[in-house]
């Protein structure tokens, strides 16, 4: 399927902006495509293998950096993986779906904005609450499978609202979150979906480059307060693609 040049334009700044704050994209590509009116299914599985390559790049240049807390990403992979599996084999036409997702990732996004704005006292990470995450991971993973991204839309804001981890620490792990979904995902819709690897092939090169300048820049330059911002645009981006899924 051939694209416009802009969408690969579009598509390198989407990865370099999720890859400053440890996400792969798939929701930002995502918006791309369906305000472009360009968005079809088979684009799924496309947006999960580029989603791979930049949140690969991401957990590199977090992990490198000592961010990554094993503690942190079990609970989650452990019930996120096989359920994203899962979400990857239905095929969901919701309109109520889709808005109401994407209300609740605005929402998050004006939180963290609160949060940035009015941090209050500083206080140490909280412990993990195993069944609490493993709950959690079940339904991230499903979702995640479902509407094709890797979970890092949901997990981030999650973890940094029950206080579990730094700003810092939730980018390296939702790296590796997102990697991992984004691969079970894939496998899920492979198994009715063909792949359009021309596509994929195509704007590899894009994110690839924005993924990994976009996690460079956030692990080395970013300050805390400045990644929450970004987050919270990442997570505005990723609402309005769900509500304009129903629009379009």
């Amino acid at each position: 399927m051939e694209l416009p040049l802009y969408i690969g334009a579009l598509f390198f700044v989407v990865a370099f902006l999720y890859g400053s704050v440890g996400h792969g994209g798939a929701s930002g590509y995502l918006a791309v495509l369906t305000l472009s009116g360009l968005f079809s299914p088979e684009f799924v599985p496309v947006v999960l293998l580029l989603n791979i390559l930049v949140s690969a790049t991401a957990l590199y240049n977090y992990g490198s950096r000592g961010h990554f807390r094993w503690s942190l990403f079990w609970p989650f992979a452990v019930s996120s993986i096989p359920a994203a599996f899962m979400g990857g084999l239905v095929q969901l036409e919701a309109a109520l779906f889709y808005i109401t997702t994407g209300l609740v990732l605005i929402v998050m996004a004006g939180f963290i904005v609160f949060r940035s704005l009015y941090p209050g006292r500083a206080a140490a990470a909280k412990p993990v609450h195993i069944p609490l995450a493993l709950l959690l991971g079940l339904g991230i993973g499903f979702l995640s499978g479902l509407i094709g991204v890797g979970g890092g839309i949901f997990l981030s804001p999650l973890i940094l609202f029950l206080g579990w981890a730094s700003i810092m620490q939730i980018a390296a792990v939702s790296a590796l979150f997102i990697l991992a979904n984004s691969i079970s995902g894939l496998l899920g819709h492979a198994v009715s979906t063909q792949i359009e690897w021309g596509t994929a092939f195509y704007l590899a090169l894009p994110v690839l480059a924005g993924g990994f300048l976009g996690s460079r820049y956030g692990a080395l330059t970013v300050s805390p307060g400045q990644i929450r911002v970004l987050l919270a645009i990442v997570l505005v981006i990723a609402g309005i693609k769900m509500l304009a899924q129903h629009a379009f």
